[in-house]
């Protein structure tokens, strides 16, 4: 039985956005949840309930100067206070921001990346002497067509989602490869959300069309495995861990509003997870979840129900990524997100938890540490109220995702 990847079956992950919003101020997610300044504290709390692996990032835009001077200070904090708590973390390079002084859809943009990737490489041989776990660039599908195709989201494109894809596949290949050239043992992680489309059954007509956006979903996968767009350097080898991001969200009707839980046609998420693992046979987690206020135990126990399931048909999933594990100032208008475990940090570093979630993280644990519990309590199915809750936060998250897009 091969080794799990993650030291325990949660990981907790660190909001470590650093992209520009509309009115072109910098995000800085590791600085306003103060999380740069209490990393180690953070990555130590984990440990309260039996986490032991996290996600996390550096910063591009922290890091490099406009006249290419490097200061990888920053970035060593996080690296020790990781080792020193003893949390596997998997580093996001590339986590939707870039300095201002590079242009994604420039031709200097993959050497560049490329160059600040291997920068950091010695750096990060200096502070550990574990393998390595590094995600290129988070989440190539979701920026490519906010960002480059829509322009709601930096860099503000629209029409140029298919070119800003390509730069970004170019670059996480660049990066795979200079990874692999200083520690050909490290484990390559690429993280994008799985969705699925259906179209009106009232428009038969547009059923092509919905199955050809859901399989976008696997375009960057594809072209970094080498499988399409091979001239462009993919390799199999590179297409080593997936991270699948799922929220409630992510199932919608062609052209119109969210497919909530309950519905007929809402598709489990064990059924999804099967999907990818009989198209590349590798290494998966859920690397994204979780979902806003007094939902969350509720979306946890749904999402924990779902893997179990997923067991049952003989696929196997590496672990489950609370994200984010603390609460963070939102994107758009720095309201206060209170979609995490724990709450911001006070003067001395401490973050107040939110004891249901707590709780049923603690449930969850228990259910996959024990087979015979787990068919038993997944055997009981949710009742109304808890469907009717997780259906009510669907239409609240889409209403709210179409009203920040326009």
């Amino acid at each position: 039985m091969a080794e799990p990847l993650f030291p325990s079956f949660f990981i907790g992950g660190f909001e470590c956005s650093t992209h520009l919003r509309r009115d072109r101020r910098r995000l800085d997610m590791s600085a306003s949840t103060a999380h740069d300044r209490w990393a180690y504290e953070d990555y130590a709390r984990l440990g309260t309930v039996g986490i032991r692996a996290a996600r996390d990032g550096i910063r591009w835009h922290v890091i490099e100067s406009p006249d290419g001077r490097r200061d990888w200070s920053s970035a060593v904090s996080m690296l020790r206070a990781a080792r020193k708590a003893r949390v596997r973390v998997v580093w996001d390079l590339l986590h939707f921001g870039w300095p201002d002084h590079v242009d994604p859809f420039s031709p200097e943009f993959v050497p560049r990346f490329e160059q600040f990737v291997r920068g950091f490489l010695p750096v990060l041989g200096d502070e550990t002497d574990e393998t390595p776990y590094l995600a290129p660039v988070n989440e190539i599908s979701f920026l490519s067509f906010a960002g480059g195709e829509e322009g709601f989201f930096n860099p503000f494109a629209k029409k140029r989602g298919d070119e800003l894809k390509g730069q970004l596949v170019r670059a996480s290949i660049a990066a795979c490869g200079a990874i692999r050239s200083v520690f050909p043992a490290a484990r390559l992680v690429h993280t994008d959300p799985i969705i699925h489309i259906i179209a009106d059954p009232r428009r038969p007509q547009d059923r092509r069309r919905a199955e050809n956006y859901r399989l976008s979903q696997f375009a960057s996968w594809d072209m970094i495995s080498g499988r399409e767009h091979p001239e462009i350097g993919g390799d199999p080898s590179f297409l080593d861990v997936l991270g699948l991001n799922y929220y409630i969200h992510n199932q919608w009707v062609l052209d119109d509003g969210v497919v909530v839980p309950s519905h007929p046609q809402h598709l489990p998420l064990r059924y999804m997870l099967r999907e990818v693992r009989e198209r590349y046979g590798r290494p998966m987690f859920i690397a994204e979840t979780g979902i806003e206020d007094d939902v969350r135990p509720s979306w946890l126990h749904y999402v924990g129900k779902e893997l179990r399931g997923a067991r049952r048909l003989g696929i196997d999933t590496e672990g489950i990524c609370l994200y984010p594990i603390v609460n963070h100032p939102g994107w758009e208008d720095d309201r206060h997100c209170r979609n995490g475990l724990w709450d911001y940090a006070d003067a001395n570093g401490n973050r107040e938890a939110y004891a249901p979630l707590a709780d049923e993280i603690r449930r969850q644990e228990r259910l996959f540490a024990d087979e015979r519990a787990a068919a038993e309590a997944d055997d009981e199915r949710f009742d109304r109220t808890e469907w009717a809750v997780l259906d009510e936060a669907a239409r609240h998250i889409d209403e709210e995702t179409a009203r920040s897009r326009s």
